[in-house]
């Protein structure tokens, strides 16, 4: 966590119990006087007292649409990525990440629908799959359900090597783990590169991306943003990631509160340019576990296609 990341994440849990906390102090004053048989008139009904009403009326829907709606509203991302290294073909490839799969189904069922209409060549999945054993069979199935004829491939996160050092949780789902290993995808006469990383081997980069031809498109997979200033003049077009859930909780004018990552608000969800590189940070499709707020706030679950295209 940077110290921005504190000092917002600071300021808005203190303005929230600033504002929750009068509130419960004019209702026990109104109390206490109701008890007491005093006067009340115009206690809760002042302009200050309705003006505190109403931001804790608005606070309480934000949390219930947090809650109940915006976790489970899906947004599809879809990006054209124009490249000299392709003649004539094109490449459509779908981006999923951080899906946490728990006790509670979520998106899954929902998002398999979503991404087999899109008709991807490729399915690409970066990281933190499940929260719970007992989400793992929604996971493989999940998994397995997604139909790309390119191929699906896909890098470990955190969760997977805190939580799940050692155990396969793609078997039985047709994606291939990327962890330092590159793979080329045909379509007609066109090719393109997909490598990967899991965090394990983050230190590797350099000798993994060194390798790669000149002459293709290159797409990276790795669970963080963490990577893209030095991965910057080592050939890679397009470099995916997830992690920051693009801070789950999102403030209108501000952003995310909270990333996760060492460039805290810098690289925090969305389309971003690094020299010859463009980095696109997924927000992910589920929620951390608790105790983090089961909710979503100006950063709903997404999908994101990418049509890798011939410049014009």
């Amino acid at each position: 966590m940077t110290p921005q990341e504190k000092l917002s994440v600071l300021l808005f849990l203190s303005v929230i119990a600033t504002i929750c906390g009068l509130e419960a102090f004019l209702l026990a004053r109104y109390g206490l006087r109701r008890l007491r048989r005093r006067p009340t008139k115009h206690l809760l009904s002042r302009p200050s007292a309705v003006v505190l009403h109403v931001l804790v009326g608005i606070g309480m829907l934000c949390v219930l649409y947090g809650y109940f709606i915006e976790p489970y509203w899906i947004e599809v991302n879809s990006l054209v990525v124009r490249t000299p290294k392709l003649q004539s073909g094109c490449f459509r490839i779908v981006q999923i990440s951080d899906l946490h799969c728990d006790r509670k189904p979520r998106n899954e069922e929902r998002a398999v629908r979503i991404i087999n209409d899109l008709k991807p060549d490729v399915i690409v999945a970066t990281g933190d799959y499940l929260n719970d054993t007992t989400g793992r069979t929604r996971l493989t199935e999940m998994l397995s359900d997604l139909r790309a004829p390119l191929g699906k491939f896909a890098v470990n996160g955190n969760f997977e090597i805190d939580y799940w050092p050692g155990v396969d949780l793609l078997a039985g789902t047709g994606f291939r783990l990327l962890n330092g290993d590159s793979v080329t995808v045909t379509k007609g006469s066109e090719e393109i590169a997909l490598t990967g990383l899991g965090l394990d081997r983050a230190g590797a980069y350099r000798e993994v991306l060194e390798t790669l031809p000149n002459d293709r498109f290159v797409v990276f997979l790795f669970h963080k943003p963490d990577l893209i200033e030095d991965v910057n003049g080592l050939g890679i077009d397009l470099y995916v990631c997830g992690h920051t859930h693009g801070g789950q909780v999102a403030l209108p004018g501000y952003g995310a509160l909270l990333t996760f990552s060492k460039f805290g608000k810098k690289y925090e969800s969305g389309l971003y340019r690094c020299g010859g590189t463009t980095l696109y940070v997924n927000r992910g499709l589920g929620l951390e576990p608790g105790p983090a707020p089961q909710v979503r706030f100006c950063a709903r679950p997404e999908v994101t296609v990418f049509d890798i295209l011939p410049t014009p």
